[in-house]
Protein backbone atom coordinates (compact mmCIF):
# COMPACT_ATOMS: atom_id res chain seq x y z
CA UNK A 1 0.00 0.00 0.00
CA UNK A 2 1.52 3.32 -1.12
CA UNK A 3 -0.28 6.47 0.01
CA UNK A 4 0.72 9.95 -1.13
CA UNK A 5 -1.00 13.29 -0.66
CA UNK A 6 -0.39 16.65 -2.32
CA UNK A 7 -1.85 20.15 -2.05
CA UNK A 8 -1.40 22.84 -4.66
CA UNK A 9 -2.75 26.25 -5.60
CA UNK A 10 -4.70 26.66 -8.85
CA UNK A 11 -5.90 29.89 -10.45
CA UNK A 12 -8.86 30.00 -12.86
CA UNK A 13 -9.46 33.42 -14.51
CA UNK A 14 -13.14 34.42 -14.60
CA UNK A 15 -14.99 35.45 -17.75
CA UNK A 16 -16.28 38.53 -15.94
CA UNK A 17 -15.49 40.17 -12.58
CA UNK A 18 -17.49 38.88 -9.60
CA UNK A 19 -18.29 41.87 -7.39
CA UNK A 20 -19.89 41.85 -3.92
CA UNK A 21 -20.07 44.39 -1.10
CA UNK A 22 -16.64 43.34 0.24
CA UNK A 23 -14.70 43.52 -3.03
CA UNK A 24 -14.23 42.03 -6.48
CA UNK A 25 -12.75 38.78 -7.81
CA UNK A 26 -11.29 38.31 -11.27
CA UNK A 27 -10.19 34.70 -10.74
CA UNK A 28 -11.14 31.61 -8.77
CA UNK A 29 -8.13 31.06 -6.51
CA UNK A 30 -8.43 27.54 -5.12
CA UNK A 31 -6.47 24.81 -3.36
CA UNK A 32 -6.62 21.27 -4.75
CA UNK A 33 -5.77 18.22 -2.62
CA UNK A 34 -5.05 14.84 -4.24
CA UNK A 35 -4.84 11.60 -2.25
CA UNK A 36 -3.34 8.66 -4.16
CA UNK A 37 -3.65 5.09 -2.94
CA UNK A 38 -3.32 1.80 -4.85
CA UNK A 39 -3.97 3.32 -8.25
CA UNK A 40 -6.92 5.44 -7.11
CA UNK A 41 -6.89 9.24 -6.85
CA UNK A 42 -9.25 11.21 -4.65
CA UNK A 43 -9.51 14.92 -5.38
CA UNK A 44 -10.96 17.82 -3.41
CA UNK A 45 -10.99 21.58 -3.91
CA UNK A 46 -11.53 24.50 -1.57
CA UNK A 47 -11.56 28.28 -1.72
CA UNK A 48 -9.50 30.16 0.88
CA UNK A 49 -11.64 33.14 1.86
CA UNK A 50 -10.29 36.46 3.06
CA UNK A 51 -13.44 37.04 5.13
CA UNK A 52 -12.12 34.31 7.43
CA UNK A 53 -8.48 35.45 7.24
CA UNK A 54 -7.60 32.64 4.83
CA UNK A 55 -5.14 32.87 1.95
CA UNK A 56 -4.11 30.34 -0.67
CA UNK A 57 -0.57 30.14 0.67
CA UNK A 58 -1.84 29.93 4.24
CA UNK A 59 -4.21 27.07 3.48
CA UNK A 60 -1.52 25.09 1.62
CA UNK A 61 0.80 25.59 4.62
CA UNK A 62 -1.96 24.65 7.06
CA UNK A 63 -2.52 21.40 5.20
CA UNK A 64 1.07 20.21 5.31
CA UNK A 65 1.14 18.71 8.86
CA UNK A 66 -2.16 16.93 8.22
CA UNK A 67 -0.96 15.54 4.88
CA UNK A 68 2.32 14.38 6.42
CA UNK A 69 0.43 12.61 9.22
CA UNK A 70 -1.90 10.97 6.71
CA UNK A 71 1.01 9.71 4.62
CA UNK A 72 2.90 8.52 7.69
CA UNK A 73 0.09 6.90 9.69
CA UNK A 74 -2.80 6.48 7.27
CA UNK A 75 -5.22 7.79 9.92
CA UNK A 76 -7.82 9.95 8.16
CA UNK A 77 -9.63 11.04 11.33
CA UNK A 78 -6.42 12.10 13.05
CA UNK A 79 -5.29 14.05 10.00
CA UNK A 80 -8.61 15.87 9.70
CA UNK A 81 -8.60 16.61 13.44
CA UNK A 82 -5.49 18.75 12.93
CA UNK A 83 -7.54 21.17 10.80
CA UNK A 84 -10.24 23.56 11.97
CA UNK A 85 -13.49 23.86 9.95
CA UNK A 86 -12.54 25.86 6.88
CA UNK A 87 -10.96 25.65 3.45
CA UNK A 88 -8.03 23.37 4.32
CA UNK A 89 -10.19 20.76 6.00
CA UNK A 90 -12.76 20.93 3.21
CA UNK A 91 -10.24 20.13 0.47
CA UNK A 92 -8.87 17.14 2.37
CA UNK A 93 -12.25 15.84 3.54
CA UNK A 94 -13.72 15.94 0.01
CA UNK A 95 -10.62 14.27 -1.44
CA UNK A 96 -11.03 11.43 1.06
CA UNK A 97 -14.71 11.02 0.21
CA UNK A 98 -13.78 10.84 -3.47
CA UNK A 99 -11.05 8.29 -2.79
CA UNK A 100 -13.33 6.01 -0.72
CA UNK A 101 -16.00 6.04 -3.42
CA UNK A 102 -13.44 5.02 -6.05
CA UNK A 103 -11.95 2.31 -3.84
CA UNK A 104 -15.26 0.75 -2.80
CA UNK A 105 -17.28 1.54 -5.94
CA UNK A 106 -20.03 2.71 -3.59
CA UNK A 107 -21.19 6.21 -4.53
CA UNK A 108 -21.05 9.08 -2.08
CA UNK A 109 -24.80 9.51 -2.51
CA UNK A 110 -25.42 5.90 -1.43
CA UNK A 111 -23.07 6.23 1.54
CA UNK A 112 -24.61 9.40 2.97
CA UNK A 113 -28.20 8.58 2.03
CA UNK A 114 -28.89 11.84 0.21
CA UNK A 115 -29.64 11.03 -3.44
CA UNK A 116 -28.41 13.44 -6.07
CA UNK A 117 -31.32 15.48 -7.45
CA UNK A 118 -32.26 14.46 -11.01
CA UNK A 119 -32.74 18.16 -11.80
CA UNK A 120 -31.77 21.26 -9.88
CA UNK A 121 -32.75 24.91 -9.95
CA UNK A 122 -29.66 26.87 -8.99
CA UNK A 123 -29.41 30.62 -8.55
CA UNK A 124 -27.71 32.71 -11.23
CA UNK A 125 -25.82 35.63 -9.71
CA UNK A 126 -26.04 39.26 -10.76
CA UNK A 127 -22.95 40.91 -9.33
CA UNK A 128 -22.96 44.29 -7.60
CA UNK A 129 -22.66 47.13 -10.10
CA UNK A 130 -24.55 50.22 -11.17
CA UNK A 131 -28.33 49.81 -11.46
CA UNK A 132 -28.05 50.00 -15.25
CA UNK A 133 -25.31 47.37 -15.45
CA UNK A 134 -27.19 45.08 -13.08
CA UNK A 135 -30.37 45.45 -15.14
CA UNK A 136 -28.43 44.49 -18.28
CA UNK A 137 -26.94 41.46 -16.51
CA UNK A 138 -30.38 40.42 -15.26
CA UNK A 139 -31.90 40.83 -18.73
CA UNK A 140 -29.28 38.40 -20.08
CA UNK A 141 -30.47 35.71 -17.64
CA UNK A 142 -34.12 36.75 -17.43
CA UNK A 143 -35.29 33.18 -18.09
CA UNK A 144 -33.58 31.94 -14.93
CA UNK A 145 -36.16 30.94 -12.30
CA UNK A 146 -33.90 32.06 -9.44
CA UNK A 147 -31.52 35.04 -9.49
CA UNK A 148 -29.19 36.07 -6.68
CA UNK A 149 -28.75 39.83 -6.44
CA UNK A 150 -25.54 41.05 -4.84
CA UNK A 151 -26.09 44.37 -3.07
CA UNK A 152 -24.27 46.83 -0.83
CA UNK A 153 -25.27 49.79 1.29
CA UNK A 154 -25.37 52.27 -1.61
CA UNK A 155 -28.93 52.69 -2.93
CA UNK A 156 -29.98 49.02 -2.82
CA UNK A 157 -33.57 49.97 -3.68
CA UNK A 158 -32.60 51.30 -7.12
CA UNK A 159 -30.64 48.15 -7.88
CA UNK A 160 -33.44 45.87 -6.69
CA UNK A 161 -36.00 47.68 -8.85
CA UNK A 162 -33.69 47.58 -11.87
CA UNK A 163 -33.13 43.83 -11.63
CA UNK A 164 -36.78 43.08 -10.89
CA UNK A 165 -37.89 45.06 -13.95
CA UNK A 166 -35.37 43.27 -16.17
CA UNK A 167 -36.31 39.78 -14.95
CA UNK A 168 -40.05 39.92 -14.17
CA UNK A 169 -40.56 36.14 -14.14
CA UNK A 170 -37.74 35.31 -11.72
CA UNK A 171 -37.60 34.88 -7.96
CA UNK A 172 -34.74 36.52 -6.10
CA UNK A 173 -32.20 35.83 -3.40
CA UNK A 174 -31.01 39.18 -2.08
CA UNK A 175 -27.45 39.01 -0.73
CA UNK A 176 -25.81 42.08 0.84
CA UNK A 177 -22.91 39.97 2.23
CA UNK A 178 -23.18 41.60 5.69
CA UNK A 179 -23.29 45.02 4.03
CA UNK A 180 -26.45 46.47 5.57
CA UNK A 181 -27.43 47.95 8.90
CA UNK A 182 -30.68 46.96 10.57
CA UNK A 183 -32.07 50.38 9.61
CA UNK A 184 -31.34 49.69 5.93
CA UNK A 185 -32.96 46.27 6.12
CA UNK A 186 -36.06 47.58 7.86
CA UNK A 187 -36.26 50.55 5.49
CA UNK A 188 -36.50 48.12 2.56
CA UNK A 189 -39.24 46.08 4.21
CA UNK A 190 -42.08 47.26 1.95
CA UNK A 191 -40.08 46.95 -1.27
CA UNK A 192 -38.84 43.48 -0.38
CA UNK A 193 -42.38 42.43 0.55
CA UNK A 194 -43.62 43.52 -2.88
CA UNK A 195 -40.99 41.55 -4.81
CA UNK A 196 -40.85 37.76 -5.33
CA UNK A 197 -38.12 37.27 -2.72
CA UNK A 198 -37.06 33.70 -1.93
CA UNK A 199 -34.45 34.69 0.68
CA UNK A 200 -32.65 37.70 2.10
CA UNK A 201 -29.20 36.30 2.83
CA UNK A 202 -27.00 37.60 5.68
CA UNK A 203 -28.11 41.24 5.55
CA UNK A 204 -26.24 42.29 8.73
CA UNK A 205 -22.67 41.69 9.89
CA UNK A 206 -22.38 38.39 11.75
CA UNK A 207 -21.34 40.21 14.92
CA UNK A 208 -24.38 42.50 14.74
CA UNK A 209 -27.16 40.03 13.93
CA UNK A 210 -28.58 40.19 17.46
CA UNK A 211 -30.65 43.04 15.99
CA UNK A 212 -32.66 40.36 14.17
CA UNK A 213 -33.82 38.81 17.44
CA UNK A 214 -37.59 38.68 17.30
CA UNK A 215 -37.77 40.54 13.96
CA UNK A 216 -40.69 39.21 11.91
CA UNK A 217 -40.19 40.20 8.26
CA UNK A 218 -42.51 39.21 5.38
CA UNK A 219 -39.67 37.20 3.81
CA UNK A 220 -37.17 34.56 4.92
CA UNK A 221 -33.79 35.70 6.29
CA UNK A 222 -30.97 33.22 5.67
CA UNK A 223 -27.75 32.99 7.71
CA UNK A 224 -24.48 32.67 5.82
CA UNK A 225 -21.47 34.20 7.57
CA UNK A 226 -23.25 33.73 10.93
CA UNK A 227 -23.21 29.94 10.63
CA UNK A 228 -20.31 27.56 10.04
CA UNK A 229 -20.88 24.24 11.83
CA UNK A 230 -23.73 22.43 13.52
CA UNK A 231 -22.83 23.87 16.90
CA UNK A 232 -23.74 27.35 15.62
CA UNK A 233 -27.34 26.52 14.74
CA UNK A 234 -29.16 26.84 18.06
CA UNK A 235 -27.99 30.43 18.54
CA UNK A 236 -29.63 31.41 15.24
CA UNK A 237 -33.16 30.54 16.37
CA UNK A 238 -35.25 33.70 16.59
CA UNK A 239 -32.92 35.54 14.20
CA UNK A 240 -32.93 33.50 11.00
CA UNK A 241 -35.39 31.18 9.30
CA UNK A 242 -32.90 29.55 6.91
CA UNK A 243 -29.21 28.64 6.81
CA UNK A 244 -26.69 28.42 3.98
CA UNK A 245 -24.54 25.28 4.05
CA UNK A 246 -21.14 25.82 2.41
CA UNK A 247 -18.44 23.17 2.44
CA UNK A 248 -15.71 25.78 2.84
CA UNK A 249 -17.35 26.86 6.11
CA UNK A 250 -18.25 23.44 7.50
CA UNK A 251 -14.81 22.07 6.65
CA UNK A 252 -16.08 19.44 4.25
CA UNK A 253 -18.91 17.10 3.39
CA UNK A 254 -18.70 15.09 6.62
CA UNK A 255 -19.75 17.99 8.88
CA UNK A 256 -22.15 19.40 6.28
CA UNK A 257 -24.22 16.19 6.16
CA UNK A 258 -24.55 16.14 9.94
CA UNK A 259 -25.37 19.84 9.96
CA UNK A 260 -28.10 19.41 7.36
CA UNK A 261 -29.93 16.97 9.61
CA UNK A 262 -29.46 19.21 12.67
CA UNK A 263 -30.79 22.23 10.80
CA UNK A 264 -33.82 20.29 9.60
CA UNK A 265 -34.57 19.16 13.12
CA UNK A 266 -34.50 22.78 14.32
CA UNK A 267 -36.95 23.83 11.61
CA UNK A 268 -34.63 25.84 9.38
CA UNK A 269 -35.06 26.06 5.65
CA UNK A 270 -31.86 25.12 3.84
CA UNK A 271 -29.74 26.43 1.01
CA UNK A 272 -26.50 24.96 -0.22
CA UNK A 273 -24.09 27.56 -1.53
CA UNK A 274 -20.53 27.88 -2.71
CA UNK A 275 -17.58 30.20 -3.08
CA UNK A 276 -16.08 31.20 -6.46
CA UNK A 277 -14.70 27.81 -7.47
CA UNK A 278 -14.47 25.20 -10.22
CA UNK A 279 -16.72 22.20 -10.78
CA UNK A 280 -14.40 20.11 -8.57
CA UNK A 281 -15.62 22.06 -5.54
CA UNK A 282 -19.24 22.15 -6.72
CA UNK A 283 -19.56 18.38 -7.24
CA UNK A 284 -19.59 17.38 -3.54
CA UNK A 285 -21.97 20.25 -2.74
CA UNK A 286 -24.51 18.65 -5.10
CA UNK A 287 -24.89 15.89 -2.51
CA UNK A 288 -26.41 18.47 -0.14
CA UNK A 289 -28.61 20.12 -2.76
CA UNK A 290 -31.14 17.28 -2.84
CA UNK A 291 -31.87 17.93 0.83
CA UNK A 292 -32.19 21.71 0.50
CA UNK A 293 -34.97 24.02 -0.63
CA UNK A 294 -32.53 26.33 -2.45
CA UNK A 295 -29.23 25.94 -4.28
CA UNK A 296 -26.65 28.53 -5.28
CA UNK A 297 -24.00 26.41 -7.00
Amino acid sequence: MSLSVTARAVNYPLKAPFRISRGVKTAAEVVVVEVRLDGHVGRGESVPYGRYDETVAGVVAQLQPALEMLEREGDESAALALLYPGAARNALDCALWDLRAKQTRISVAETIGLPLPPALVTAVTVSLDTPEAMAAAALAVADAPLIKIKLGAEDPAARLRAVAAAAPRSRFIVDPNEGWSFETLHGLRSLLADLPIALVEQPLPADADQALEGYDPPYVICADESVHVGGDLAALLGRYQAVNLKLDKTGGLSEAVLMLEQARALGFQLMTGCMVASSLAIAPALHLAGGCQFADL
